[in-house]
Parts: C-alpha cells; structure tokens; sequence
C-alpha cells in the first residue's frame, strides 16, 4: 500500500511510499485510508523535528486526524463492513499509570503513552490502516467525508466536557461564551457552543476570507479585537496560545467564569505579567484556568454526536482545500484562504 512518510524535520524527504499492508497484530479493525485533515503538528514534525517514528525506523507515517471505511471488524465490535470510521490517537502507556489503567489515556501521568503518526506509531496517512476496536469510533454515514473533522472536533469535545465538570463544583448558569481564535478548532468550539444554547463570541484577527461568515452563519458574532467585547464571557475556550491574549482574557470573564486554553505557546516570546493583579482577580472572582488537551474514547463519541448535530452545508465550508495523496507535502504550506486542508488518500 502507499503511505505518506518523512524523516521528521526534513520536509524535503516527505514522499509516497511503498510500505507493508498492516497486520493484525496492528489491530483487529482493518480500514480503507478515505481522508486525513492537516493541523501544526504536521507541520511541526515535518519542519522542526517534533515527534519520532516508531522505533527502530527513521521514517514516520504522518498525519493523526482520521477518516476511513471498515473492511472487516470482528463480530460484537458494533462495527460492520462500509461503516466510517475515525482511529483514536493516542495508546495508553505500557506500565500503566492510574489513568491509563481507566482507559483515559489523555490524562497519562508518565508520559510513556504513543500517540498515532506524532510519537512512536505510524499516523493514519496511509490507504490502508489497523486498530484494535477499542480505538475505533463510528461515525453517521450522513457526515460523508465532513467525518474527517472528527479529531479536532474530539479535542473541543473534552474541553467542553472538562468545562463542564468545573461547572459543577457550583451553581453554573452560563450565557455567554468568547472562542479566542477562528481556525478549525476556534470554530468546532463555537459551533459546541451553539449547540448548547450560549451566546458565542469569536475573536481573530483576520479580517477578511472564509472565518467572518462562517461565525455568522454559526449564529454567533465575529471580533477582531477583544477590546470589542462590551460582555463579560462566562466561559472562555482559548484556541491560540498566544500569550497576550491568554494573560487578557484571564481577567476579562464573569465572575466564576472558567477559562480553558487549548492553544498551545510557541515560547518564543517574552511579555510583562502583573502576576498579583491576575492572581487577585482569580481569587477574588472564583474563576479557574486550566489546560486541555488529546481525547479519551468518550470525547470521540461526544464528537461524533455534535457533528451529526451540525449543519452539513457549514461543516462542507469549513473543509477549505482538499490535495490529493500524491501531492500530499503541499498541504503543509498553507493559503491565505485557508480553514481546514485535508488529504484523500483514495487516489
């Protein structure tokens, strides 16, 4: 079969190759590669060098957003032959630690899990791919191809779940929600928050191309600038890492407001924080800040129903260029247009 391969930080080795067809040892769910979306880890790995191949090799299948057709699963799984499928990423680590002996992998604490086509596991780029069932989560047919949006959705998922479970600590009656960053991530969040009956706000700095009237056609409302916000968000879903504006919106929510950052900071930049003012605020205002990040197996399927909730026509919109898998490293490189790029791998 061909899979899309690189030496990680050398995006000039990145090729089709010639490798194996997957055994069952790899899993007892075979799947036909349909389509994989593109996001900054790649381009991470490709660039710069982050992640590792499997061991012993020096090449790495890429790519850990998802989308395939099941050609055999094992009776009892739920799955059958024709279904669409997505392949969670990330395997629990071998020793296990407490969390991942409870199957929440994305809360390991020895940092010994593998995750598929970042660290230690070929990706989901190839025609063809194994898992075991515990690791493979059906998706409606209704999604089509919009189901390769289910990864970046499962990482919205968890965060919203992770929300609301801070929620709970007491009275929790939000209204409002600011979404920081308009990528595919920004916007999965905005349409989860949509869904939940909450006033959205979505702030980017792009003024112009796609992002605007996807959040308008989502219902809610477009900034490119916090300081537009004359509202206090009672919840705050940070998709940037950008560390101005995650130090800005950490003292601009509601009281008891929940802010979670999900971007990740380059640490390339130095800024000025007035740590007591940030710090009196929390307190005084009961709010908490936290990190979220990777899904468990509950996430996917959270995902999965919130697609199915989701308007076909927008998800369409948000899938902005498709390349096709012989061309498969141009997808790195992103257009001024861009929302979401994917890869079919059915050529």
């Amino acid at each position: 079969m061909k899979a899309c391969t690189v030496v990680p930080g050398q995006l000039a080795s990145a090729v089709v190759e010639e490798v194996p067809d997957p055994g069952p040892d790899d899993g007892d769910v075979l799947a036909e590669g349909l389509f994989v979306g593109v996001c900054g880890t790649d381009v991470e790995i490709a660039d710069f060098g982050y992640g590792e191949p499997p061991p012993g090799k020096d090449r790495l299948t890429l790519f850990h957003e998802s989308l395939g057709r099941v050609i055999e699963a094992p009776e009892g799984s739920g799955l059958h032959a024709g279904d669409l499928v997505a392949g969670i990423v990330r395997r629990p680590d071998p020793v296990p630690c407490a969390c991942c002996a409870r199957d929440e992998w994305d809360f390991c604490r020895n940092g010994l899990y593998v995750e598929r086509g970042i660290k230690g596991l070929d990706g989901y780029g190839s025609q063809l791919w194994r898992v075991p069932q515990k690791f493979a989560v059906r998706l409606d047919a209704s999604l089509g191809d919009h189901g390769v949006l289910m990864e970046p959705t499962s990482v919205v998922a968890k965060a919203w779940d992770q929300i609301e479970k801070i929620g709970a600590r007491a009275c929790y009656a939000p209204e409002r929600v600011l979404v920081t960053g308009a990528g595919p991530i920004g916007l999965l969040a905005g349409m989860i928050g949509v869904q939940k009956g909450l006033e959205v706000h979505i702030v980017d700095q792009v003024t112009d191309g796609p992002k605007p009237q996807l959040v308008a056609d989502l219902g809610a409302t477009y900034h490119t600038d916090i300081a537009q916000l004359a509202v206090e968000p009672d919840i705050v879903v940070e998709c940037t890492g950008v560390g101005q504006l995650v130090f800005d919106v950490m003292q601009h929510t509601a009281p008891g407001g929940i802010v979670c950052l999900t971007g990740i900071s380059s640490g390339t930049r130095s800024i000025a924080v007035e740590v007591d003012a940030i710090n009196k605020e929390l307190v005084l205002e009961n709010a908490v800040v936290f990190g979220s990040v990777n899904a468990g197996r509950q996430h996917y399927e959270q995902a999965a129903a919130y697609l199915r909730a989701g308007s076909p026509d927008w998800l369409a919109r948000l899938i902005s260029r498709r390349v096709p898998m012989a061309d498969w490293s141009t997808a790195l490189r992103k257009h001024p247009e861009d929302v979401k790029v994917v890869v079919d791998l059915r050529g």
